[in-house]
């Protein structure tokens, strides 16, 4: 960590991790006006600038929602489910703040109103409360406290950095802004900042932005005890002369921290466009905070490296969820960053797997330089991602399937190649005839009596000699996460091996296979993956597998 700035320190007694505790700064991010603002870019881009002058940044989501976690939510309520090192299924925000800070975060940055409700109600079942009346004040706000602390100290971070979910007004997140405001008590005002994302609207009748929703949220903001330190300002356009000072004016801040934040072609200018508006200075400030100057050398030439490209290949991206493109978001960003590095942009054709005929599939992928098969589960679409799997092996298509993606290109080769005819996945019915697909494991449950078990996390893979994934990696071991509930049945794996599919990589005890491909003498590249790249891919090191793919589209 740099330092202090001069009269600032811990206070002398504390020890261990007492002073950790006391020396790390908390800010808050909070949003106003509505949903969808982009808060938790602005977290990652906030966390990407304060690493760049040398401190230890974590970042962690809090969630309103009463569900655990997002990991059975549909895609269509909140796009994909990320998955961190450690296994955990978090909100796609994560991801952003992976990719911006470049640092693994894990189960306590992704929290939920559920989680903690779920805590708090176990705790008092085994008698913790002493027999106490349980309340949102103080049993509900001090374990959402903890869970602030417990993230800054798995992380031994200098700075953490909370997004609290929703919007300012909405009834399930009150617990969490109560929670923040009593930490300012706690930890002290020179330690804890609070952050306003919101909105300026344009209106085109009028041809005017407007402040007045950004003034009724700081508003509804300070009722509830919270005076923002900085309010970030969404827009569309430039503001105009004087609109700066105006909502500094009725939001009680200095004007220089009112920060635009308008909207841009690609995420990763942000930081950059933050930066100019000395948005990290004003935080180290008001933080008593050293302010060395920041390293974004490497960031700003990647970013404007990606403006002068040029040159464009499209991909088809063939999946189950293509009408909301988050669900794809670690996908399309791992996408953008083996691009950037191959000098080339990616145009991406979506294809929703509904839809996909054998009568129709060729004029729906007929002038894609690539087919990419996402991760997805269920049945619903499975039949449309056999027929583009196929295409791509019979018309030699570079094809690269994740997840659900593999597992349709196997169940495909196993059908049309191999001569099973009835080839399936047990996933949703384990009765089927040739169960090419089996459930990992069941796992007790004692309302269900036995659930899917859900393979999550990293894990260590082996690399075959030769293949396409040693020739991706440079390496004969990797190290990927994984998120799937159903894996090759053995009882299979010598059917396909003698028609000719390679085991590309293995699990490390060699009972699981991985990751295939079909030989370069066969199919110029035709890979399928068991886990999933796309979230270890970051714009200062992309994925060496999507990198590969895109490499085999470009000849």
């Amino acid at each position: 960590m740099p330092g202090r700035a001069a009269g600032f320190g811990a206070e002398p007694h504390l020890k261990g991790d007492e002073v950790a505790m006391q020396d790390t700064k908390y800010i808050f991010m909070t949003g106003g006006v509505c949903s969808g603002l982009g808060k938790g870019i602005t977290a990652a881009s906030l966390g990407r600038l304060l690493k760049a002058r040398g401190y230890k940044v974590t970042i962690q989501k809090f969630d309103p929602y009463i569900n655990m976690n997002p990991g059975l939510l549909s895609p269509y309520q909140h796009g994909e489910v990320y998955v961190t090192e450690d296994g955990a299924e978090v909100d796609l925000d994560l991801g952003h703040y992976e990719r911006f800070i470049d640092e693994n975060l894990g189960v306590n940055n992704s929290i939920s109103a559920g989680k903690i409700y779920w805590e708090v109600l176990n705790k008092e079942r085994k008698g913790a409360f002493k027999g106490a009346t349980v309340q949102i004040i103080p049993h509900i706000t001090d374990a959402i406290k903890e869970r602030v602390c417990l993230a800054s100290r798995d992380a031994r971070s200098d700075i953490i950095i909370s997004e609290i979910g929703g919007t300012v007004g909405d009834i399930e997140s009150l617990p969490f802004l109560e929670a923040i405001r009593q930490i300012s008590q706690d930890k002290g005002y020179q330690n804890v900042m609070y952050v306003h994302v919101t909105l300026v609207p344009y209106l085109s009748f009028a041809d005017e932005m407007k402040t007045k929703p950004s003034q009724t949220s700081v508003k509804d903001l300070m009722s509830l005890g919270i005076k923002p330190d900085a309010i970030v300002c969404r827009t569309e356009r430039p503001m105009p002369e004087g609109m700066r000072e105006k909502i500094a004016m009725f939001c009680n801040v200095d004007p220089t921290c009112v920060i635009e934040n308008m909207d841009v072609s690609s995420l990763y200018e942000i930081p950059l466009l933050l930066e100019e508006q000395n948005f990290a200075d004003i935080v180290c400030k008001r933080l008593s905070l050293d302010n060395p100057p920041p390293d974004l050398t490497e960031w700003e030439n990647i970013v404007n490296h990606e403006k002068q490209i040029s040159k464009e290949v499209t991909i088809g991206l063939v999946g189950k969820y293509t009408e909301l493109r988050d669900a794809y978001l670690s996908v399309i960003e791992a996408l953008k960053h083996a691009a950037i590095g191959l000098d080339v942009n990616v145009n991406i054709k979506w294809i929703n797997a509904r839809e996909l005929k054998e009568t129709n599939v060729a004029k729906h992928l007929a002038k894609v330089k690539g087919i990419l098969m996402p991760g997805g589960y269920g049945n619903d679409g499975v039949d449309g991602l056999i027929c583009a799997a196929r295409y791509a092996r019979e018309q030699k298509i570079p094809f690269f399937g994740i997840g659900l993606g593999m597992q349709c290109a196997m169940i495909e080769f196993a059908r049309n190649v191999i001569g099973l005819t009835d080839a399936e996945s047990a996933e949703e019915n384990e009765d089927v005839a040739t169960p090419i697909f089996e459930y990992i494991d069941r796992q007790e449950d004692h309302v269900t009596g036995g659930k899917p078990a859900m393979r999550l996390g990293a894990h260590h893979c082996k690399i075959t000699e030769g293949s396409i994934l040693e020739a991706a990696y440079n390496d004969s071991q990797i190290y990927e996460r994984f998120r799937h509930l159903c894996k090759l049945n053995n009882l299979y794996r010598v059917d396909f091996t003698r028609h000719g599919m390679i085991e590309a990589a293995l699990s490390h005890d060699e009972k699981n296979v991985e990751a295939i491909e079909l030989p370069k003498e066969v199919h110029p590249w035709f890979v399928g993956v068991q886990f999933r790249p796309e979230f270890k891919s970051r714009i200062t090191r992309p994925s060496p597998i999507f990198k590969a793919f895109l490499s085999a589209c470009l000849t």
